[in-house]
């Protein structure tokens, strides 16, 4: 195997001025998502979601967005995963999207706070049926001696809820994720990539500055 200090790259495929800068930062998100849509990157919407225990252990996954507004980002999950457990004591939260293809990541850092039982189930409903079952079936985070018990109890969900709409479970749920800061990164020749960190402020509004790569 090549030796990993040998690989280099140059970052050359764009730059972020301070011209390119919005008001708000939740507006430059969503272009420079719309720009991982339209590059066709696989999986645009995911994330590293990083998150601290009642010890202050950090542990972080990769998670889907599945809506983002002037409020943060949204995500969902079962309630009595590991991520949901952190969040219950510590709502601290960071988020990652590491959109290398396009020489780009955005780093989020705020507090998580659950939705609304009406947005939760709004989304959970608009799901695919094998995905609601699946939601069912998993008691996520939890040991499983093997794959085909896990199967078994998808197929034990198919057969309960086979006919009618499928509920919401109580143990699933979703997060608005509120941002406090967020920063922007462009990859830029020589290592001098371009940075610009957004800080909100008591009135809600923003600041922003660019810092050294």
């Amino acid at each position: 195997m090549k030796a990993l200090h040998e690989f280099r790259k140059e970052y050359t495929l764009g730059r972020l001025t301070e011209e390119q800068l919005t008001k708000a930062p939740i507006d430059l998100f969503r272009t420079w998502l719309q720009d991982a849509i339209d590059a066709n990157l696989p999986d645009p919407n995911a994330m590293t979601v990083a998150t601290v225990d009642a010890n202050g252990r950090p542990s972080q996954r990769i998670v889907l967005l599945k809506d983002v507004s002037d409020d943060g980002f949204v995500f969902y999950t079962n309630l009595g995963s590991n991520k949901a457990k952190d969040l219950a004591k510590t709502p601290a939260i960071s988020i990652h999207f590491p959109w290398y293809f396009l020489e780009r990541q955005v780093s989020v850092q705020g507090t998580a706070q659950r939705l609304t039982r009406a947005q939760e189930a709004s989304y959970f409903l608009s799901r695919p049926k094998e995905s609601q079952l699946g939601a069912w079936a998993s008691q996520q985070s939890r040991p499983i001696s093997t794959r085909e018990l896990l199967l078994t109890q998808f197929h034990q969900m198919k057969e309960k809820f086979a006919k009618g709409d499928i509920p919401l479970p109580d143990f699933w749920g979703g997060y608005l994720v509120k941002p406090h800061r967020i920063e922007f990164w462009q990859g830029g020749e020589h290592r001098l990539h371009d940075r610009f960190e957004y800080m909100r402020q008591e009135d809600n509004s923003w600041t922003t500055q660019r810092l050294m790569p």
